[in-house]
Order: C-alpha cells, then structure tokens, then sequence
C-alpha cells in the first residue's frame, strides 16, 4: 500500500518492508545473455533480453547490472520486455578505458551498445551517476530515447558540490567527503573497504547511503564494496563539475525522477530544480529511503515507474 499527494513533489509513503530482496548475480534468473560489444574506448559487458519496449538501465557508482536485481523482482510489468542492461566502461565487469568516461563518450558508447544488440528506441532508467548519462543519452540521441527515469540521481546539486568542492562540504558534504578521501586514497581505497568488511565494520561506513544499513541483505553491502571504482568515481565528478545542465532543456521525452528523502548525494530541492530544467519531469519523494532507491523500496520505484 502507498499513497501519493498530489502537488509536486509528489509524496510517496510506503508500507513494503525496506529492502526486501538481495543482491543476484545470476542472470539467466531474469533471461539475459551476456554479450560483450566492442566500441570505440573498448569492450563493453552487457547483459540483454530480446523483446519490445526495451528498457535500458544504467547502474551508478558503487554498481553494476546486478544492482538493478532487487528492482526487476518487483517490477512485474517487464516480463515480456526486453532488457539491456550494461556496465558501462571501467564499472563492473567492463574495462576501464584509457581516460575516465565523459559524458558525451558515454552516450556513443551506449549508442554503438544498441546499435549491437539491434534495439532502435528504449526506456531509460538510471541511477546515481547512470541518471545523468540517461538525460545526457536523451540530449544527444533523441530519437532512441522514449523517456528517462531517474532514480536517486546525482543531478543539480551534486554538479554544483563537483564544481565548487569547497563550497560542496557544506551543501554536500557526504559527496564532497567521499571525493576527497578517494583523490587520496585511489584504488587503495578497495582493499580498504574489503578490510573494513571482514572485520564488520562497513556498515558503519555504508550507512550514511542506506536510510536503515543493519536491515540490508549481506549481498547489498558485498556489492557496494565489490563494485566500488575510485578511478572511475572521481572521473564522473570532473566530468559532472563542467557539464552544462542547461542542454537538458532540450530533452523531450517524457521523465520521471525518483528521489529518497534521506538521500546524502543529493537533496530534496534537485526535484523543484528539475522541474525548472525539464518541465515534463514527474517527480516523486520516497520517505524513509536513502541513495538507493531501487535496493531499499524495490516495489515503490517499480509503481512510479509504472513497471508493475
């Protein structure tokens, strides 16, 4: 059961237990195939399921396909679509390319993604940094992108804790913080985390990005740490920092943008600034959910993105 005000943002109160289903790794559970597609800053793991109105996902950081595993148990309405799910370049399974990923390779790549797999349109949904790819991949190729939802995306306000990192400790301090200790750390910062998860101490570290970390199937946190790419991470924010979010006035398309309230690499405001960059955008606020949205309240995001 959930209910949803009526004035923007819309409101959603949700009574489905907090993250009710794990993290699978396991992709014939939801009949995909994984396909590796070369393009042009190199190999790509994709994992696809032939069928209509394909839904295209594009994880964030700290993720990969397996994360939108929790969001495909509740959405029952993509039984007879098709999938395509990708990890993008230097994330998951794919390698990291030369130079950190940008926005506009970002969407070539998932272009020539597409292009491979025979898909001409789909349905965008992205999460955290896949959020902002998903409005960038509508600016660049508008005629393959019917709608764009975001969920939990980094979008206005973390663009500005990216471009003014000082200023960001105080607006956004858990994405400014993280930022930081990642230009120190690097890809030390994986054993790191490994270290930390032996010894039971990550949900300590995790839980300012889950609303209730301690209720988290051990999958969830084992592919936070897994999936975590510092190189990559601190690539996305440059790359965030010199974006013009006025191009995503150009966006068309219908889109949803899914929020947590409790969300600490974004904040509730994105949603109005939004609205004020794509006039179109539906919004919606999750109670009692943090930045993942599609692990924590699965059956809620699957209702707002009408895929039940």
């Amino acid at each position: 059961m959930h209910a949803i005000d009526t004035d923007p943002p819309a409101r959603a109160v949700t009574a489905d237990p907090y993250a009710p289903f794990p993290v699978r790794v396991d992709p014939a559970a939801w009949g995909l195939s994984r396909t590796v597609v070369p393009t042009l800053v190199g190999p790509v793991v994709v994992h696809h399921r032939p069928g209509p109105d394909a839904l295209l996902l594009l994880h964030g950081v700290a993720g990969s396909w397996t994360t939108w595993t929790p969001l495909l148990r509740a959405a029952s309405g993509v039984a007879d679509r098709g999938l395509v799910l990708v990890d993008l370049p230097g994330w998951g399974a794919s390698p990291a390319p030369t130079e950190p990923l940008g926005t506009d390779p970002a969407a070539a790549v998932l272009t020539e993604v597409l292009d491979a797999l025979g898909v001409r349109a789909v349905d965008v949904v992205g999460h955290s940094m896949g959020a902002f790819v998903a409005v960038h991949l509508a600016v660049r190729a508008p005629g393959r992108v019917r709608s764009v939802a975001l969920v939990s995306g980094t979008t206005v306000a973390t663009a500005a804790a990216a471009r003014h990192p000082f200023r960001g400790v105080l607006r956004l301090p858990a994405f400014a913080l993280l930022r930081a200790g990642l230009a120190v750390t690097r890809e030390a910062a994986r054993p790191l985390l490994r270290g930390l998860a032996r010894v039971g101490l990550l949900p300590l570290l995790a839980s300012p990005v889950f609303t209730h970390v301690r209720r988290l199937d051990r999958s969830v946190l084992d592919a936070f740490v897994e999936e975590l790419r510092p190189t990559a991470f601190l690539g996305a924010a440059r790359s965030a920092a010199a974006y013009d979010l006025g191009r995503w006035r150009a966006v068309t398309c219908p889109v949803t943008a899914v929020a947590g309230r409790d969300d600490v690499f974004a904040r509730v405001s994105d949603l109005d600034a939004l609205r004020g960059l794509l006039p179109q955008a539906r919004t919606v606020l999750l109670d009692d959910c943090g930045h993942f949205a599609h692990v924590e309240h699965p059956d809620a995001v699957a209702r707002a993105l009408d895929l039940v």
